[in-house]
C-alpha cells in the first residue's frame, strides 16, 4: 500500500505519472457518477435532470484534462505557444458561437428587434419570444406565399423556431412592429368592362375608408419622423384602377394593425362582396366562348345556301 501511495505521489518518473493518471481517471469517473446523482436528487423534471448530469460530466472531463496536462507537462516552458494554439483552435471551432454572440450584442445595441416584435428573418415569420446570447426564439406565423406553410395567413402555426443570432449580419431582418405597428394592406377585385365599375369603385373605397386605421397610422408616422428623416407617407384609403385585357382591376389600399391584418381583410372582403351582390355586380373571371357545330347543322346550312 505504501509503495502504491508513493507511486501515486511520484510525478518525476514515467511510472509514477502513469499510476497517477490511472488514479485521476478512476477518481474523475466516480466523482461524475456521484455528483450527477446528488445534483439531480431533488429535481423532478426529466429534462432538467438530464441536462444537469450532462453538465457535471462535461465539467469533470474538462477538469481532468487540465489536471493531466499539468501532470505530464508536454509543453513545459512553452506556455505562450500552448495558449496561442488553444486560442486559434477555439476561434476556429467556435466561429459560429462567436458570430451568434456578436449578433446578440448587435440586436441589443442596434435595436433591430425586441421581445414581442413581429419579424421575418431567414424566411421565418412570427413574434419574438426570447433573445438569448446565442439564439432568438420565434413563435412562427403562417404565410400565403410560402408553399411549406399550412396556415395561409399571418396567424400562429404553433411552432417555435430557434435562429442563430449571427444571421442578423448575413440576412435581412424585417420588423413589422417596432416603429409603425401598422401595415399597408391591399384588396384587389376584377370587374367586367360592361359592368358599372364606377359603382364598384365607390363601394370598395367606402369600405376601405371605414376599416382603415388611418388616424392611428398617421400618429405613428409622426412619431417615426421625429426619429428618422423620412418623407410623409400617405395613409388615407385609396382605390387604384388598372385596365387589363380581361377586366377592370380595382385595388383598394388601406392601413391595418400588424396583428389584425387577416381579420380586417376578411371583414372588408365580406362587406364588399355583399354590397356588390346587392347591386348586381359580379366579380370577373377568365372565361371562354366556345361554339360547337355538329355535322347535321353544317349540312342543313349548306342546303339552305343552295336554295
Amino acid at each position: 500500500m505504501d509503495a502504491f501511495l508513493e507511486a501515486v505521489w511520484d510525478t518525476s518518473t514515467v511510472t509514477g505519472r502513469l499510476v497517477t493518471t490511472l488514479v485521476m481517471i478512476v477518481a474523475a469517473a466516480l466523482f461524475a457518477i456521484i455528483a450527477g446523482r446528488l445534483s439531480t436528487r431533488r429535481v423532478d423534471d426529466t429534462h432538467t435532470r438530464y441536462y444537469l448530469r450532462k453538465a457535471v460530466h462535461y465539467v469533470t472531463v474538462a477538469v481532468l484534462l487540465i489536471g493531466l496536462a499539468i501532470l505530464w507537462r508536454p509543453f513545459a516552458g512553452r506556455i505562450g505557444v500552448v495558449v496561442g494554439l488553444i486560442a486559434a483552435g477555439l476561434a476556429l471551432a467556435m466561429q459560429e458561437v462567436i458570430g451568434a454572440f456578436a449578433g446578440w450584442i448587435s440586436i441589443l445595441t442596434g435595436r433591430q428587434f425586441r421581445v414581442g416584435d413581429r419579424i421575418q428573418m431567414c424566411g421565418v415569420r412570427g413574434d419574438v419570444l426570447d433573445i438569448t446570447p446565442l439564439r432568438t426564439r420565434i413563435l412562427e406565423s403562417g404565410s400565403s406565399t410560402d408553399p411549406e406553410s399550412w396556415i395561409r395567413g399571418r396567424q400562429y402555426t404553433g411552432r417555435v423556431v430557434s435562429l442563430s443570432n449571427r444571421f442578423v449580419f448575413t440576412a435581412p431582418v424585417y420588423n413589422s412592429s417596432t416603429v409603425l405597428d401598422h401595415l399597408w394592406e391591399e384588396l384587389t377585385l376584377p370587374i367586367r368592362y360592361d359592368a358599372d365599375w364606377h359603382l364598384a369603385e365607390r363601394i370598395l373605397r367606402e369600405e376601405a375608408e371605414s376599416i382603415s386605421s388611418t388616424a392611428d397610422a398617421r400618429r405613428a408616422i409622426a412619431q417615426m419622423r421625429h426619429r428618422y428623416p423620412v418623407a410623409e407617407a400617405e395613409v388615407d384609403a385609396r382605390v387604384f384602377i388598372r385596365a387589363t385585357p380581361n377586366w377592370v382591376e380595382l385595388t383598394a389600399r388601406f392601413v391595418v394593425p400588424v396583428r389584425a391584418a387577416r381579420q380586417v381583410k376578411d371583414q372588408v372582403t365580406r362587406r364588399v362582396l355583399d354590397r356588390l351582390a346587392e347591386h348586381g355586380l359580379r366579380v370577373a373571371s377568365v372565361t371562354q366562348d366556345i361554339t360547337v357545330r355538329t355535322p347535321s347543322t353544317t349540312a342543313d346550312a349548306a342546303l339552305r345556301a343552295e336554295r
